[in-house]
């Protein structure tokens, strides 16, 4: 059985973003498309199961009243023989529901799990804040799974307790309708039951997903912020600030099994006392000859098949509310258009006489949703082939905000970058990422080996371009150091590393690609001044040929540069190198002072 593929889901033309989100029947269309066959198939199936089944009490009354009774061995035979074929029929068509419910079921949990994760891919950054990691884990993880268990059991059973709820009441009816007045009772008030259950259970499973979120939001905080928990000696605050979500989250569970376990023994109550009464009424009227044995024997076993019939459905009713809540959440990631998109029609980037890539800015502003002001605004510079342009000023002025910009995480509010004189927004995003290697400000590596880190940004990277990437950004040393050197583990995120060797490697990791614009996002930070120095020298030379754009925080990090902007509450103050911003600047000079304090600043 084959997979849907995950594009499909987000977008009918499969691209990575559609220019309209799906509506909420177009998502699930697409979803159950390519299982409508084995899903016919299993419908039929389950019909041929119930029907077998409910030939079977009738065969048990033939072959009371008929053969038993009457003392007649070939009429107990055929009818036994028949009995027998039924139960092997329904056998059979019970292991193909079965098994192709749990085809069905766990293909679509597959694919929805797909469609999730290519829809996040797609986010910008905004998107990402908008739901936050520990939510869109637990919608790709645990809501699916509710969503997947519930499929299992309507697969299986969405048929088959109709035909046998409704076949049993009708077949009940045919045996003896005096004795079927009694299920005009018992049937409406299992309906109101299981309707008042649910009622109460709904906003209970709700909270409990959301809650569930909470307590994946407070594990990842303590796990990624181990050493400052330590650090600060918060080892109870947080125990206790686990243990409230935790306690939260099991108070919900609890509540809502009290409500769906009241479900079972209620339903079974009904029914058996139903039962009780049937077989009074029938009492009598077998001792007045007016209702044979045989059909007192089909009866009782429709009125348990009725009952079986009741119970499947009200575990389906359990299941549902927990299921919907879920699958109201998966919908709302694959509804939501990400704000960053690809154009309708890619314009290809063109080349420049010289080679290599400029980017421009003009007259640039950005606001970050929701934000009272914007965070950048009138910003306009050239970045070309060969140069370096620094971005140096006060923490949150936006300088980490152009990179973004220039890797369309987040789109402008106002003005155009232009790449090669063509907006940014034109361009495929493929197109795009391809020219650039990217260091951000937090130096993220996944698992695997160092070898592995090395060529995410090429795959098929010797080894002689990885040592020479880590001997430019000054990790050869550590690297040949470590067991198996290259194919020494990483740890997710890069744990088993020093911050200033994840910086390292994540720069080294940028070089292998050899891109066309590099994108430093205050990549020195956690470097000493001397190797600091020594990478940037290196880099000057692999980078002759390529666009630079430094953001720092340090000044020996960025004087360098053929171009240093200085930023100040979202607008560039000044601009030029470093000699001129000491002779013109008064912002750039007070940056510099800080830093060099008590020391004479050329």
């Amino acid at each position: 059985m084959s997979a849907i593929p995950a594009a499909t889901i987000a977008a009918d033309d499969g691209s990575r973003a559609a220019a309209a989100a799906p509506g909420r029947w177009t998502i699930w269309r697409r979803i159950w498309r390519p299982y409508r066959g084995a899903i016919a198939l299993l419908l039929l199936c389950q019909g041929a199961q119930s029907l077998s089944a409910l030939l079977l009490p009738a065969l048990s009354a033939e072959i009371v009243d008929a053969g038993i009774l009457r003392n007649d061995p070939g009429a107990i035979a055929r009818t036994g023989a028949a009995m027998l074929v039924a139960a092997l029929g329904q056998l059979l068509f019970s292991i193909a529901v079965a098994w192709l419910g749990a085809r069905v079921a766990m293909g679509i949990g597959r694919d929805l799990r797909a469609a999730v994760f290519a829809r996040v891919q797609d986010f910008s950054l905004h998107e990402m804040r908008r739901f936050g990691a520990p939510s869109l884990i637990t919608r790709s993880t645990n809501d699916v799974l509710q969503v997947q268990t519930f499929l299992v059991m309507v697969l299986t059973m969405i048929v088959a307790a109709p035909i046998m709820g409704l076949g049993g009441v009708a077949m009940a009816i045919r045996q003896d309708a005096g004795l079927s007045a009694l299920l005009a009772v018992s049937v409406p008030l299992l309906a109101v039951l299981v309707g008042i259950l649910v009622g109460l259970a709904l906003p209970q499973f709700s909270r409990m997903q959301e809650q569930i979120d909470r307590l994946n939001q407070i594990l990842r905080e303590q796990i990624n912020g181990l050493r400052v928990i330590r650090a600060f000696v918060r080892d109870a605050d947080e125990r206790r600030r686990f243990g409230a979500a935790n306690e939260a989250m099991t108070a919900t569970a609890l509540k809502v099994g009290r409500i769906m376990s009241l479900n079972m023994p209620l339903a079974h109550l009904i029914m058996q006392l139903s039962a009780i009464a049937m077989v009074w009424v029938a009492a009598h009227r077998i001792a007045a000859g007016t209702l044979g044995v045989g059909a007192l024997v089909a009866f009782l076993a429709y009125i348990m098949q009725i009952l079986i019939s009741v119970m499947i459905a009200s575990m389906l009713f359990v299941m549902a509310p927990r299921a919907l809540v879920s699958a109201r959440r998966i919908r709302e990631v694959l509804q939501t258009q990400p704000s960053v998109a690809e154009p309708g029609a890619p314009v290809p980037l063109p080349a420049r006489p010289r080679g290599g890539v400029e980017i421009e800015f003009r007259e640039v502003s950005f606001a970050y949703p929701g934000a009272e002001r914007p965070i950048l605004h009138g910003i306009s510079f050239r970045l070309a082939p060969g140069q370096t342009v620094a971005i140096i000023g006060a923490t949150g002025s936006g300088k980490s905000t152009i990179v973004h910009l220039v890797a369309r995480l987040f789109d402008v509010s106002a003005g155009c970058i232009f790449v090669n004189g063509v907006d940014v927004r034109a361009l495929a995003l493929e197109t795009l990422w391809s020219q650039l290697g990217l260091v951000p400000q937090e130096s993220y590596l996944f698992s695997g080996s160092v070898a592995d880190t090395l060529r995410y940004g090429k795959a098929d990277a010797s080894e002689a371009e990885l040592w020479e990437a880590l001997e430019i950004a000054q990790a050869r040393d550590f690297v040949a150091a470590l067991p198996g050197q290259l194919d020494a583990p990483v740890a997710q995120g890069g744990g088993n590393f020093s911050g200033g060797q994840r910086q390292r490697l994540a720069i080294a990791r940028a070089l292998v690609r050899r891109p066309a614009v590099y994108l430093l996002d205050d990549s020195f930070s956690a470097l000493d001044y001397a190797t600091d120095a020594r990478l940037r020298a290196a880099l000057a030379v692999r980078a002759r040929d390529a666009a630079t754009l430094i953001v720092g925080q340090r000044v020996s990090s960025v004087r360098g540069a053929d171009t240093i902007l200085v930023l100040e509450r979202g607008t560039i103050v000044a601009a030029g190198p470093h000699d001129t911003l000491m002779a013109q600047s008064p912002v750039y000079r007070e940056i510099v002072a800080s830093q060099h304090a008590g020391e004479d600043v050329p």
